[in-house]
């Protein structure tokens, strides 16, 4: 049970019934479990003060992961024999659960990451929101893209066969909480959103930088089973941290009833899942959103017009929850001028001014800490604002100013290290000198999610050869705004070419999500009762058309 010392002792702001809520162990087949009890507990620090949290969580045993794994394979079978309305009516429980919990998750989730409450209820509202939106798009069904072609017994010179195709789930995920994203994209985000509304079970892997608030919502998703009727075995959550965190990721992806796995983080650790899951005797697709660097182009008109405002937008934007958001920019190119240089004077100033904030946890920090540390000793870079971050060890303090480097497109060219994220309120400015040179820097940029242009009115032939390059490597392409803030809907990509993501033709965010767990099944010549509802033909869904003179059905 948790710890009943007071919250302030533990230097955070947890009340004693706040931490009574949390009890440390996994969530198994809908119990509380403590099979194999973990001989190192590992603990939550509250930022910025770096101080450990009063209550100690148990990273799952082998026997936990492979209890969860067949659970949820039980599970992936009894939910095919379900309605898409009993998945709809979970998706909306979750969402009313989550709300349900108030006040006291915000409390942890403001302790364990050191995002401000407003912040949290945002994230909270969005994650909210996206479990409604997928369950009114199952509700709606033709997210399965149904086809019917009809067929004809009496063709000449051969019959053609009756053939219907829609998607199918894979099985059951793994989703990888990611570590700035305490809600959104952990144990009921987006990625565990998206995979229960296709009919995936889903296991939840927590992070360690925040395993109170991912048992908080885990216990409400649970109750949400619980509820609506569903195997127990439909949703998990294996606590992971301290030194087995690794190896608890490692065991879930290689399990075989794992079929696929959502992560959220880092180029490093994205990677080296890929490998694991392509290693297996029967490889699972693993998508992975990782490094974005979020290029951003300021042409000449519009920084001669708006240089200033500019400014104010991109000084906002990288400071945006301290720079640890997957969309902050961290490079900047515009050409050398007078106007250019206005604009690198005030943003200066704007970070130069703006006071430390707290990091996400001391490995976060850490992170960032080597990271500014490369650039200010590359040769040919000058730091224009902030200083560089130090990790002192008898100070547990985790908070971090931002920082501005200024540098050239020939120093950017030739130091490869200046092409990589810095996960914080940093960012880049690199000075071209001819506008072949900007196009050049274009063409240089790695695959990101996300690429800004700034352009005026006079600037519509520069921008459109921008453009041109642009879209080849990123999924989402901004004109006079910034990139933080990323919409839930439809038309929304949150992905991108390698290194941000390693399945480029897939989003993270809005109703496409969906497509992600899910594969083309077609039956050919299959007896209805042998159908999905959603291809039988009395289905009120299906309607006759006419495609290139061939009578067809479709689902819409």
């Amino acid at each position: 049970m948790a710890s009943t010392t007071h919250a302030a002792t533990a230097g955070a702001t947890l009340q004693d019934q706040q931490l009574q809520l949390v009890t440390g162990h996994s969530i198994v087949n809908g119990q509380i479990s403590t099979q194999g009890e973990d001989p190192l507990p590992f603990q939550a620090f509250a930022s910025p003060s770096g101080v450990p949290i009063a209550l100690s969580f148990h990273a799952a045993s082998a026997s936990e992961i492979e209890h969860a794994a067949h659970a949820a394979w039980r599970a992936f079978h009894l939910l095919a024999q379900r309605t898409r309305d009993d998945r709809a009516l979970l998706l909306d429980r979750i969402a009313a659960n989550i709300d349900a919990l108030g006040d006291d998750l915000v409390a942890w989730a403001c302790a364990e990451t050191g995002l401000t409450a407003a912040r949290i209820r945002a994230e909270r509202d969005r994650t909210t929101f996206t479990l409604k939106m997928f369950a009114q798009l199952v509700r709606e069904g033709t997210w399965v893209r149904a086809a019917i072609d009809i067929g004809e017994p009496t063709r000449k010179p051969i019959p053609r066969p009756d053939i219907r195709r829609m998607l199918r789930p894979l099985g059951p995920v793994a989703v990888f909480g990611a570590g700035n994203f305490p809600l959104a994209y952990s144990a009921a985000g987006g990625d565990t959103a998206s995979a229960l509304a296709s009919g995936c079970p889903v296991i939840v892997k927590g992070h360690p930088g925040h395993p109170g608030t991912g048992e908080l919502v885990a216990h409400a998703i649970t109750k949400s089973v619980a509820e609506s009727g569903l195997d127990p075995g439909t949703f998990s959550y294996l606590h992971a941290g301290g030194p087995r965190e690794m190896e608890i990721g490692a065991a879930l992806i290689r399990h075989p009833c794992i079929r696929a796995v959502g992560f959220t983080g880092s180029l490093e650790g994205g990677t080296a899942l890929a490998k694991i899951a392509s290693e297996r005797p029967d490889p699972i697709p693993v998508f992975a959103e990782m490094g974005s660097t979020n290029p951003v182009f300021l042409l000449k008109n519009a920084l001669q017009s708006q240089g200033d405002s500019i400014a104010e937008k991109l000084a906002a934007s990288i400071t945006s929850s301290n720079g640890q958001m997957c969309t902050c920019p961290g490079l900047i190119f515009a050409l050398r001028d007078d106007a250019t240089e206005q604009t690198i004077r005030h943003l200066a100033t704007l970070l130069e001014n703006a006071p430390p904030q707290p990091m996400l946890n001391r490995r976060t920090m850490e992170v960032l800490a080597r990271r500014v540390g490369e650039v200010t000793t590359t040769e040919g870079v000058e730091l224009r604002a902030g200083r560089a971050v130090v990790v002192n060890a008898r100070n547990p303090t985790i908070a971090s100013g931002p920082a501005l480097f200024r540098t050239t497109l020939a120093s950017f060219r030739a130091k490869r290290t200046l092409h990589k994220e810095c996960f914080g309120p940093v960012a880049i400015f690199v000075l071209c000198e001819t506008e072949q040179e900007l196009l050049d820097a274009v063409a240089l940029t790695q695959g990101s999610l996300t690429g800004s242009i700034f352009a005026g009115a006079m600037d519509a032939t520069l921008s459109a050869k921008v453009q041109a390059i642009l879209e080849h490597r990123v999924g989402r392409l901004i004109f006079n705004g910034v990139p933080t803030g990323v919409e839930v809907c439809t038309a929304m990509t949150h992905g991108g070419p390698f290194p941000s993501t390693n399945q480029p033709h897939t989003t993270a965010v809005g109703a496409l999500a969906i497509e992600r767990w899910c594969r083309p099944v077609t039956y050919q010549n299959a007896p209805d009762q042998n159908l999905p509802d959603e291809l039988k033909s009395e289905n009120p869904l299906a309607i006759e058309r006419v495609v290139n003179g061939v009578e067809t059905r479709a689902a819409v």
